[in-house]
């Protein structure tokens, strides 16, 4: 029965992506887009086999892969000790509100030219930016998990003597958990946003700049492949961090 109920929803995901590339196909055959800026799937299916074979593609993703994963790693290490910190402490949180909130809003785009200044345009810059797309996200929703432990395990842990370094190991952290990976999984996107965003400004490498060099030559397919490539890995990073968290839960639980 499990298993059935997995084939069809596997079908389904199957039949409406088949659907909407039929559609694509048909419309274009009709006349009705642009193949210039809307090149067809055949087209960009033939174009992702070229770049496979002479090795652009995985050169310019792995690029970003790396960038992606020492600024989401980053993002992640100090979002969850400062989320901690502040979700355990009224004084901290008193101290940091304030300018949490000043700068969370600010876009991680609008970085750009102070990390540039600070930085340089070299790797650092890039990681920065990435770094910023994510550490919010995690930071926040490390503090909303701890605020939402139920204050009577933590008077219980208390009352018996528990040691406060022991409490937060195996009471606390397992209890917000699952706002600790939700925080986790939604920076790993915002990440694959700010590489690409990074990566238009000042680079010479990257899937960003791949796909910025190929809107100056009007190359729809390279650019579209790119964005396709993108979506791609983020997916299969999102389901391995799916697969640690079930895991982790499963564990702690």
């Amino acid at each position: 029965m499990l298993i059935g109920r997995k084939i069809v929803s596997c079908m389904e995901y199957i039949i409406f992506t088949v659907s909407i590339v039929l559609l694509w196909s048909g419309l274009e055959t009709m006349g009705y887009i642009n193949p210039i800026t809307l090149p067809a799937p055949a087209t960009i299916a033939a174009t992702t086999v070229s770049m496979l074979k002479d090795g652009s593609l995985q050169q310019q993703l792995l690029i970003s892969i790396i960038r992606v994963l020492e600024g989401y790693f980053l993002a992640c290490g100090l979002g969850i000790i400062l989320g901690i910190v502040i979700g355990l402490s009224k004084k901290m949180n008193k101290m940091l509100d304030l300018v949490i909130q000043i700068l969370r809003p600010i876009p991680p785009i609008g970085w750009i030219p102070l990390a540039i200044l600070w930085f340089g345009i070299g790797e650092i810059s890039k990681v920065f930016i990435i770094f910023l797309g994510g550490f919010f996200v995690v930071l926040i929703n490390v503090i909303d998990g701890i605020r939402q432990v139920d204050y009577k395990l933590i008077e219980v842990a208390k009352v018996l003597e528990i040691p406060r370094f022991r409490m937060i190991a195996t009471l606390i952290i397992p209890a917000a958990l699952p706002n600790i990976f939700t925080g986790m999984r939604v920076a790993l996107a915002a990440c694959w946003a700010c590489v690409v965003a990074a990566e238009l400004v000042a680079s010479s490498s990257g899937i960003g700049y791949m796909i910025m060099n190929a809107r100056q030559f009007s190359m729809s397919d390279v650019v579209i492949v790119g964005m396709l490539s993108i979506g791609v890995i983020g997916k299969c990073m999102d389901v391995a961090l799916k697969q640690v968290e079930r895991k982790i839960t499963r564990y702690e639980g």
